[in-house]
C-alpha cells in the first residue's frame, strides 16, 4: 500500500511571547508512516507531544527541521506557497476538540458547505457533498436545524460531515471525543469506523481513551516528544508496566488480566476486548473448579 503520510526526523519547537524558541522541543527527531486506508490510533500523557504532531500533519503547525511528506509530495516547510497549504488540507483534513470552535453557521446545512466553498467547489456539486456527508454522519433529517440546538455528539458529526465534504484522503480527529457524553463517544465512534471501512478514509485518532485506541489497526504512543511504541493494539497494550512508566494505562480488560497474571494464574498478555475477556474468565472459573474437584 501506498503511504499517504511520512515523516522523517521531524522536530518542532514552540516559542515564547518574546520569539525565544523552547529549549526542550516539542517533538524530536520523529519518523513514522501511515498507509492509505489505515486505522491509527496515537495515545500520549498530556504534554506528551501528540497533538503538537497532529497539527504538523495538517500544516497548522510547520516542523523546525526534518522532512514531510503528504501523498507522496515533499513539503518543503520554507515555502509559503499557499496553493500548496490548500493541497494538503485538501488531503489532510482535521476534526478539533471542541465542536463550537470549529462550525461556523447558525444552519447545519451552511456550516458543511463552507468548506467545499472555499475550495471553489461548484454549486450542484457542493450539494452532492452536503448530501452525501451528511448521510455518512447519519444526520440527514437535521440539514435544516440550527447548529446551536445540537447535543455535544451532533455537533462533533456535523463537523465531521463539513470535513467530509472537502473529500480528504486522511482525517485527524484531535481528541475529539473528549469533551463528549458516552453516547456522544459512540456516535463519533460509529462516524470514524464508517469512514474508514466503508469509504477507505485513513484515520489518525489521537485519543486518551484506551478502549477507542484498542479498535485501531494500530496504535503509536508519543512520550516526551519521540514515539515510544508503534504496533498493534494488542502487542502495544501488552506491555502494561511500560505503559504505566510514561502515565498511561492499559484498557480495563487487559488490567483486569494482568491483575490475574500477577496472582498467578495464566491468562493471556494481549487480551484488550471486554467479551473476550469475560470468556476467559469463564473458562478459568471452570478450570479452578474442575481442580477442586
Amino acid at each position: 500500500m501506498e503511504k499517504i503520510i511520512e515523516t522523517k526526523d521531524i522536530s518542532y519547537s514552540y516559542t515564547d511571547s518574546d520569539g525565544q524558541i523552547s529549549i526542550v522541543p516539542a517533538l524530536s527527531n520523529v519518523s513514522l508512516s501511515v498507509e492509505s486506508g489505515e486505522y491509527v490510533a496515537v495515545l500520549g500523557h498530556n504534554g506528551s507531544g501528540k497533538s503538537t504532531l497532529a497539527k504538523l500533519l495538517n500544516l497548522i503547525l510547520t516542523p523546525t527541521s526534518g522532512t514531510l511528506y503528504i501523498d507522496g509530495k515533499e513539503i518543503d516547510h520554507n515555502d509559503d506557497d499557499i496553493d500548496k497549504l490548500y493541497d494538503v488540507r485538501k488531503t489532510v483534513g482535521m476534526v478539533f476538540q471542541n465542536p463550537d470552535n470549529q462550525l461556523v453557521a447558525t444552519v447545519v446545512e451552511e456550516d458543511v458547505a463552507f468548506g467545499p466553498e472555499n475550495l471553489g467547489i461548484e454549486p450542484k456539486e457542493i450539494q452532492k457533498r452536503i448530501d452525501e456527508a451528511l448521510e455518512t454522519v447519519g444526520m440527514t433529517e437535521y440539514a435544516n436545524h440550527a447548529t446551536h440546538s445540537l447535543s455535544g455528539g451532533q455537533k462533533q458529526r456535523i463537523a465531521i460531515a463539513g470535513v467530509i465534504a472537502m473529500k480528504p484522503k486522511c482525517i485527524i480527529f484531535d481528541e475529539s471525543t473528549a469533551m463528549l457524553d458516552p453516547l456522544g463517544r459512540k456516535e463519533v465512534m460509529r462516524a470514524m469506523e464508517r469512514l474508514n471501512r466503508e469509504e477507505g478514509i485513513t484515520i489518525i485518532h489521537i485519543t486518551h481513551y484506551m478502549e477507542e485506541a484498542a479498535r485501531a489497526d494500530r496504535v503509536i504512543i508519543v512520550n516526551d516528544g519521540e514515539v515510544y511504541m508503534d504496533a498493534t493494539p494488542r502487542e502495544v497494550f501488552s506491555h502494561v508496566e511500560e505503559l504505566r512508566a510514561v502515565g498511561l494505562e492499559a484498557p480495563q480488560a487487559t488490567e483486569l488480566l494482568h491483575r490475574l497474571r500477577a496472582l498467578g494464574y495464566d491468562v493471556p498478555r494481549d487480551c484488550i476486548d471486554a467479551d473476550e475477556c469475560a470468556e476467559i474468565i469463564v473458562k478459568l472459573i471452570k478450570s479452578e473448579k474442575e481442580k477442586n474437584v
